[in-house]
């Protein structure tokens, strides 16, 4: 797990921008006409609307989009009654999350207020402004209150996250669990080790689900929750238990088959998990320190169930899979409330998911997270892009049918397709990226370790658990950069190619790029000369198997390096090149440019190859190639020149690959226009079809195109340049490349890695 430190995380809340979310304008707003109508005059149009409709609002503002988090800051995360301000940072992160997950806007909002009924009186005066309320951090009971009074007064979604969230995923963990286990909820035995919000809440869930009361022992700080014991509040008398014989924790536990804990850390020991029943399910989601620790608990014994809150172990109970998507599908339908139905649909959606097949990045095709239904995978993970669509929809169609939706809907397939749409792959293909890699980290080696920006990315690469870096150069000058730079270098190996204990290697290198080249003139003494280089040298160490990745491009020219990697590792044996490719991820949807970097003059048998292999990489990132292979005239109107060229590779790739979805040539805005293009050339196999991949003449057209669009669109979320065709995971940065670009990168590189050995062991 990444160590997260005090100045670490102040700095990330500081630097740049405060705060972590903003407020941006969704109109046009450059011209005089524009401003006009934007406020006065114009604006008085859509208030004399709303005036005569109030749910009008919905189709006028953004209060159908539109979220309060609201909290007093009396119980923020661990650290107690900290005030309302102290938690504004929470709030701010909760409305980071809706956005990033669910598309949903935020505004975070901290009442300095204790009392129960002046605080719901502040919420009901602002309550016209939105379209839901996220009740955040506000400690029991007062939060059972507020929330119950805020549902009775409001005609609009109310939820305390930190009830219900925590319920609805862990119910879905339950279901699944049990299921996993062999066992019926309604004769399972629950223990309970906790009496708050989140608590109460997963009880009446589970008992929704099936679970019975009398089955069902809870426990607060002083015991076993019992029938006589005096003053009692509601919540907790809803669950106290009519049995004498048992008081506490370890009594209660004996023989149960259930553990929820919802406490405090360290309290439930490996005896009391020998002491349960056959196949345990245990939930340990006290946070950051769970009641067991993952280790502890599977250490107990083998059939034991496990999950916690935290995301470095398996079946992360984690309000993230939930709260945003909920929200999303109230929404979208303008909602009245989010009640026990709509609950209930996200659980059994949530559910539902763990048992399909997983689409990450590269999962589908090649398997290379191995996740299946079973004990170590039955909740999906938070990074699921399935969540935003199948819980969102169950949501709003649960909405539909127990009659609190204002707005209906009937198409429900364009309805996934919009929320697709709404947050497109964007980040989503990066953390699904990452995630990937982190299942099977791989050792890459980083070329140009004396860089800072590569020195960074390799740290926080090693961090996110994505690889295990090694880098090239001096230690101590490595050593003396990291110190300035304030990175910890204890853990990444440094290798020394031109030091005298590299000797041996650099011979064993040199020699079998000798024997491999010999026809090209090699000699031993040529090519051991040539293992002082850092390009040579770290390519060999993946091509004998020292490495398993290799990462370079900061500081070499790119005609040099891919030089280097033809000589070294080659070209795969069913093409004839190799070629890179950029990821565009806008806010139309992900685009895939090729070829951005190698081949500056292709022929039609290149352009052929780049189809090829941009066919076979956008599958490998689990997305449907669509191809338009790009000129400055359609389908040929030219017949001279660069569109002849592209002319004939697209008919020889559509007589090979009577499949493939492929056309051209054609122009870029009838290749991103379908209507347009599907209208004057109704001919193109592409008809119907949104293209996504776009294959251009030459590297001038390619590389211009996708900085000019990142140029153009600062949003833009830009993955690449990612290596196509070589024979082992050479991957290759841009000079001007971030830290966040590398670790992208290197994320792609360990994912080829994994993916290479796994067809090489076959």
């Amino acid at each position: 797990m990444v160590k997260i430190t005090k100045e670490a995380a102040l700095a990330y809340h500081q630097n740049g921008r405060p705060g972590k979310i903003e407020v941006k304008p969704t109109k046009p707003y450059h011209t005089q006409t524009d401003l006009s109508l934007a406020y006065s005059p114009g604006v008085a149009f859509p208030c004399l609307e709303i005036q005569n409709n109030p749910d009008d609002a919905y189709k006028y503002t953004d209060k159908g989009n539109l979220v309060a988090v609201i909290s007093n800051g009396t119980a923020v995360l661990g650290l107690g009654d900290i005030g309302a301000l102290s938690g504004k940072p929470v709030m701010e992160g909760k409305g980071l999350l809706f956005k990033i997950y669910g598309g949903v806007d935020v505004f975070d909002i901290e009442v300095d207020e204790k009392d129960p009924v002046k605080f719901c009186e502040a919420v009901e005066k602002i309550a016209p402004s939105f379209g839901g309320i996220n009740l955040e951090d506000i400690k029991a009971p007062e939060c059972f209150y507020i929330e119950e009074r805020l549902k009775q007064t409001l005609d609009i979604p109310v939820m305390h996250d930190d009830q219900h969230g925590t319920a609805i995923i862990s119910a879905a963990g339950l279901k699944n669990a049990l299921e996993v286990a062999g066992k019926d909820i309604a004769k399972v035995k629950i223990v309970v080790n906790g009496a708050g919000a989140a608590a109460i809440s997963c009880t009446k869930l589970y008992v929704a689900l099936g679970a019975r009361r009398e089955n069902i022992v809870m426990l607060d700080s002083k015991g076993v929750i019992t029938s006589d014991r005096p003053n009692l509040t509601p919540q907790k008398a809803l669950f106290a238990t009519d049995r004498r014989d048992v008081h506490t924790l370890e009594e209660a536990i004996a023989g149960a088959d259930v553990f929820v804990g919802l406490s405090k850390g360290n309290i439930l020991t490996q005896d009391m998990i020998r002491s349960m029943a056959d196949n345990p399910i245990v939930f340990a989601l006290a946070n950051p320190v769970p009641e067991i620790s993952y280790e502890d608990a599977m250490a107990s014994r083998p059939d034991v169930l496990m999950s916690t809150g935290r995301s470095d172990y398996p079946n992360q109970i984690n309000n993230v899979i939930g709260f945003p998507y909920i929200f999303r599908g109230a929404l979208d339908v303008h909602a009245k409330a989010i009640n026990e139905e709509m609950k209930m649909a996200a659980v059994h959606a949530i559910a539902n998911l763990a048992k399909e097949a997983v689409p990450d990045v590269v999962n589908e095709v090649y398997h290379v997270n191995d996740l299946s239904f079973g004990p170590k995978y039955f909740i999906p993970k938070p990074v699921d892009p399935r969540l935003i669509t199948e819980v969102s929809a169950a949501v709003a169609k649960a909405a539909i049918d127990s009659g609190v939706a204002r707005s209906t809907i009937t198409d429900w397939d364009a309805y996934k397709d919009g929320l697709r749409q709404l947050l497109g792959l964007e980040t989503k293909l990066t953390r699904n990226l990452h995630a990937a890699a982190a299942m099977h980290p791989q050792r890459v080696v980083f070329a140009e370790g004396g860089h800072p920006t590569m020195m960074k990315a390799a740290v926080q690469a090693l961090q996110e658990g994505i690889c295990q870096p090694i880098l090239l150069g001096n230690p101590d000058r490595l050593n003396r950069l990291a110190n300035r730079l304030k990175l910890d270098l204890s853990n990444i190996e440094i290798v020394d190619m031109r030091a005298d204990k590299e000797q041996g290697r650099r011979a064993t290198y040199a020699k079998h790029l000798a024997e491999k080249r010999a026809r090209q003139g090699y000699t031993f003494e040529e090519a051991y000369d040539k293992m002082y280089e850092r390009n040579y040298f770290g390519m060999s160490m993946v091509e004998q198997g020292d490495a398993d990745a290799f990462i370079t491009g900061l500081y070499t020219k790119y005609s040099n390096t891919i030089k280097v990697a033809k000589e070294v590792v080659g070209i795969r044996p069913e093409y004839k090149t190799f070629a890179t490719m950029h990821i565009l991820n806008t806010k139309k949807g992900t685009y895939f440019i090729a070829d951005t970097l190698i081949n500056r003059h292709p022929d039609q048998n290149v352009l052929y190859d780049v189809a090829k292999l941009c066919a076979h990489s956008v599958d490998f990132f689990n997305v449907e190639p669509v191809i338009a292979m790009i000129s400055y005239s359609n389908f040929g109107t030219d017949e001279a020149g660069s569109p002849q060229k592209v002319h004939a590779a697209v008919e020889q790739l559509q007589q090979d690959f009577p499949d493939m979805a492929v056309d051209g040539e054609m122009q870029v805005n009838f290749a991103l226009d379908r209507e347009l293009r599907d209208a004057k050339y109704p001919f193109t196999r592409l008809k119907g079809k949104d293209v996504n991949t776009l294959i251009f003449p030459n590297m001038s057209s390619a590389n211009g195109s996708y900085k000019l669009l990142q140029a153009l669109d600062p949003d833009a979320e830009i993955i690449g340049p990612i290596q196509m065709g070589l024979n082992k995971p050479i991957h290759f940065t841009d000079f001007e490349c971030s830290v966040r670009d590398i670790v992208n990168i290197t994320a792609v590189a360990v994912i080829d890695a994994y993916v290479d050995k796994i067809k090489r062991a076959r």
